[in-house]
């Protein structure tokens, strides 16, 4: 490797001038496309892209990796840096290359010699031209006209002024500095001001979307607005570059003209038919519905750099190539985005990085050495900024956007980023500025990519943003006339909402719909127990002899076991619930939104995706089949968005009830509904079963539970509708059920707002003829309430060591506990909240009520056991009945479902402090403080206590509810 290098040594570090090389071969003018060009090797490689050996001749292997290692771990160290202050990755990757460069480390003596030596770079430059070919095809991927289509004028409007002006500008400029920093004896002035004014028009589209990303504007009128017109000045561009690029290429204007036929030629054929060709294939392989398969993948490769050849010979440049490729790929079923989905990483983590590493090689800001220099410098700056700035803001008010919202389009339309360093380094290359010149647009283009998102933040705060919410708009428009039918139900004899109609179901992952599935399900309305059969001879007008034959009934069908179920309900009853408004479900795929193009597209694309989604349209599906309304929605936010997205869905579609699933399959391949080995235990289990237990809960979601924990927590905390907590542990196992299995609800009632709540689902879902319920009220002793601060204030001193750290873990970083939601005093509220306690009870326990309670309601409550007890361990107490449902049932497990125990969270207006109790249980069964507290802070007193009770409730799934703050 010596020896390769040798002529490097003792020379000062440099960068070689590449200002006279061609940026490509062109046949049109006579050049052989096969011949070896050290400074630009790219058509040769395509061609000999199975000879890759050849390049270990020229250049060691090692220093090859060394390069490598210290271009990502650089980049990817300052990107996660940047990361902090909200600035795309490409500022990091670029400052990376200028610190690396002639400007900082290249003056450490013989540091460029031994890591960048000049034969080295024409090897970098190779695999980074590569990767710049498939950058450019993604970023034709990401080029969706739809997007531009659906926003019309005003994205047209500011897509144009976001061009005209700052070229005009741009324009003006390019005259001083012609004369002042170009050699005009090398360089023509129109190829200079054609060259000065794209590089100042351009908008650095893969940026700004990353940019709206992290600011959080892609679902805002803003975002949309500049992504339409972001497409527009894209495609514009990149025509304006290659136009440039023929000019200069060209050896005289009948070859110019040649050039721009044959690149609008190649277009042609690619847009037409082998775009119609490549989609036909996918549709044929099967990649349109399941991605794309491995044929598709190497066919688009193939496509891509057969393109880049093409344009690379005939005298553009290959990057437009690769360009022109991405636009042919179909939008269709998500192929697009699956196929990015494949190369996005390779081309983002390790080529680009490459590529602008270069462009900071050749970046020397020591060149920048006169106040003159800076003074147009600073000139470069202001002219790229108010050309797009006015231009796209003044086109934004012209289309009656408000000040704020038109501020932030011009301000992110200015945006430079890696488009504009890749128009500069291809103008670099073909010679029309030298590095003094390169240097100083790299310093506009890093200036005024760095400000664009501090400063849209600033004009353009979250309290102003509008955000998009058409199909919200339209569904919460028809609430009213929806919700009608049932309206003698919003608050009833009960106290409150009788009949929940109005459903909002989260769904993260496929597993989840099988319990989504299953409580929906149980949300079907009642159904006519006759139905009178077709007659065929009537229909035809033949004369029928006599009545019809006898209706068909369900009665004479009628086998349930004598402890699952009552009769179905009658015909008189079913009129009487005909009234009750059908359930409205709401399922909302909550979808990650990263930095990634794809993720982007995602965003771009959501209703292509609402469309071929999976879990959503099963769910959806599964809702026709049983007679039910659902709804899809989409929300692709980033991930710690993901509860106010919630919430914000809520608020939109009027939701009563949020529903969040949490499938958590049992442990044990046994299909009974209890374990053997918890049979022979009885109600409790050792130490080592009630941590598996909490770990069977919170640790099967692979490296996701605690982000999902803390979602939940989010969701309950900051949604402003009752939220239930589905727990699921057996509903989607492979247990297997009888058909018209029974399902029993376990319900132990404390009082509080959150009890009361999961008191009148249960009576709503036990409508459902094959759902029962046992309902226990437990309240704590009279002595025991009036003496509780007393004893346990006397007690403390008494207390096990283990107990008090129990107590302190429970009432610590209580994140998730709001205030008392009452107007009156703490004393006051608690009365108030025992007096509706009293009142729902009384409401579903007394044989007669005035007014008469509704016959959906009576038919419901024949299907329930309702009893009131007094306890001084009301935990316990309602552990032991659970306990009991659980083993009654789990007799003739075949038919019933896996028991279902719904409660209330407690963690608002809770009657009973049950701290000391909770923490006398965990001590006795010796668990880690912590996680009694952590579960406490997800599902709250009642759950946790059953769930680490052991024994039989900690197999049951769970309803954890919670009122909501309406």
């Amino acid at each position: 490797m010596s020896s390769i290098f040798s002529t490097f040594a003792g020379e000062s570090s440099y960068i070689p001038s590449i200002i006279g090389r061609s940026v490509s071969s062109s046949v049109l003018s006579g050049d052989n496309p096969t011949h070896v060009d050290p400074s630009n090797p790219i058509t040769l490689f395509i061609i000999q892209v199975g000879q890759l050996a050849v390049l270990l001749h020229c250049l060691a292997l090692t220093l090859y990796i060394t390069q490598l290692v210290i271009i990502i771990a650089f980049t990817q160290g300052l990107g996660w840096g940047f990361s902090f202050i909200k600035q795309p990755k490409v500022i990091a990757e670029v400052v990376g290359g200028i610190i690396l460069g002639p400007t900082v480390m290249g003056r450490i003596p013989r540091f460029t010699q031994h890591i960048f030596p000049q034969p080295s770079l024409t090897y970098l430059n190779l695999v980074s031209n590569i990767g710049l070919i498939l950058f450019l095809f993604l970023v034709g991927l990401e080029v969706d006209v739809g997007v531009m289509r659906k926003n019309g004028r005003a994205a047209a409007a500011v897509s144009a002024a976001g061009m005209i002006l700052p070229f005009g500008l741009g324009a003006a400029v390019a005259v001083p500095v012609y004369h002042n920093f170009v050699e005009t004896d090398k360089v023509s002035f129109g190829h200079f001001l054609l060259f000065v004014g794209v590089a100042m028009a351009i908008t650095a589209f893969p940026v700004l979307c990353r940019i709206l990303t992290s600011t959080k504007l892609l679902d805002t009128r803003v975002g949309v607005m500049v992504l339409a017109a972001g497409v527009g000045n894209d495609v514009v561009g990149w025509v304006l570059l290659a136009l440039t690029l023929a000019l200069v290429n060209a050896r005289s204007g009948a070859t110019a003209v040649y050039v721009l036929l044959c690149a609008v030629g190649w277009s042609i054929v690619l847009l037409w038919p082998i775009k119609k060709a490549f989609l036909w294939l996918a549709r044929r392989s099967g990649s349109i519905d399941h991605g794309p398969t491995p044929g598709m993948m190497v066919l688009t490769l193939v496509i891509v750099f057969t393109s880049a050849f093409v344009t690379g010979i005939i005298g553009v440049h290959p990057i437009f190539g690769g360009f022109i490729a991405g636009l042919i790929i179909p939008h269709e079923g998500g192929f697009a985005i699956a196929l990015v989905e494949k190369i996005d990483d390779l081309v983002t983590m390790l080529f680009l990085p490459i590529y602008f590493v270069l462009s900071g090689l050749q970046t020397n800001l020591g060149l920048l050495d006169t106040g003159m220099i800076w003074g147009y410098t600073i000139l470069l700056i202001v002219v790229a900024f108010l050309g797009k700035f006015i231009g796209c803001a003044g086109a934004a008010m012209a289309m009656r956007y408000p000040l704020r919202e038109s501020a932030a389009i011009g301000m992110l339309m200015s945006c430079k980023g890696l488009v504009e360093l890749i128009v500069l380094n291809v103008g670099l290359s073909a010679g029309i500025i030298d590095q003094r010149l390169f240097s100083m647009f790299v310093v506009e283009a890093i200036i005024l990519t760095f400000i664009t998102t501090p400063c849209t933040i600033a004009i353009y705060p979250e309290k102003y943003r509008d955000r998009i919410s058409e199909s919200r708009q339209k569904t919460r428009g028809n609430d009213a006339e929806k919700n009608a039918a049932g309206a003698e139900f919003l608050i009833g004899g009960s106290g409150g909402r009788e009949q929940t109609s109005r459903f909002l179901v989260i769904l993260q992952k496929l597993e989840h719909l099988s319990a989504v599935m299953f409580l929906t399900q149980m949300l079907e309305p009642p159904a006519p127990t006759t139905s009178k059969p077709w007659s065929a001879e009537k229909a035809v007008g033949h004369e029928v002899k006599g009545h019809l034959e006898s209706d068909i009934s369900d009665a004479s069908a009628e086998s349930t076991p004598q402890h699952t179920l009552a009769r179905l309900p009658s015909v008189a009853e079913d009129r009487n619930s005909s009234s009750l408004a059908a359930p409205q479900i709401d399922a909302l795929k909550l979808i990650e939104l990263t930095g990634r193009t794809f993720s982007v597209m995602q965003s771009a694309e959501k209703d292509q995706i609402l469309l071929t989604d999976d879990s959503l349209q099963l769910f959806k599906q599964f809702g026709r089949l049983r007679g039910l309304e659902i709804t899809p929605h989409i929300s692709i936010v980033g991930q710690d968005s993901f509860p106010q997205a919630v919430a914000d869905y809520a608020t939109d579609l009027g939701t009563e009830l949020v529903i969040l699933p949490w499938t958590v399959p049992v442990q044990g391949s046994s299909n009974e509904l209890i374990e053997p080995s918890l049979e022979k235990e009885g109600l409790t289990t050792s130490t080592s079963g009630s941590l598996s237990q909490f770990d069977t809960i919170f640790g099967s979601e692979t490296a996701g539970s605690p982000m999902y924990t803390h979602f939940v927590r989010r969701v309950f905390s900051e949604s402003p509708s009752d939220i239930a907590l589905f727990v699921d542990r057996g509903f989607g196992s492979s247990a297997t059920f009888a058909p018209g299995a029974g399902q029993h609800i376990f319900l132990p009632f404390f009082g509080g707002p959150d009890d009361r709540l999961a008191l009148r689902f249960v009576v709503q879902l036990c409508r459902h003829s094959h759902v029962t319920a046992t309902i226990v009220r437990v309240e704590k002793a009279e002595t025991d309430v009036r003496g509780e601060d007393e004893s346990e204030a006397s007690a403390s001193g008494k207390l096990s060591e283990s107990v008090q750290i129990h107590q302190a873990a429970l009432q610590s970083n209580m994140l998730t506990i709001g205030g008392n939601n009452s107007q009156y005093p703490e004393t006051q509220a608690r009365l108030t909240s025992d007096t509706a306690d009293n009142v729902a009870w009384t409401f579903y326990t007394a044989s007669s009520t005035t007014p008469p309670r509704p016959a959906s309601i009576d038919s419901a409550l024949s299907r329930v056991s309702l009893r009131s007890t007094q306890s001084a361990s009301p935990l316990q107490y309602a552990f032991k009945c659970a306990s009991s449902a659980i083993t009654s049932t789990s007799a003739s497990a075949k038919s019933w479902r896996p028991m279902l125990i719904v409660t209330g969270r407690g963690r608002r207006g809770a009657p009973i402090n049950h701290n000391a109790e909770l923490s006398r249980m965990l001590a006795d069964k010796a668990l880690n403080p912590s996680i009694g507290a952590e579960l406490r802070k997800t599902v709250g007193d009642a759950a946790t206590a059953m769930i680490l009770g052991g024994g039989a409730p900690g197999t049951a799934s769970f309803l954890v509810m919670e009122a909501g703050k309406k």
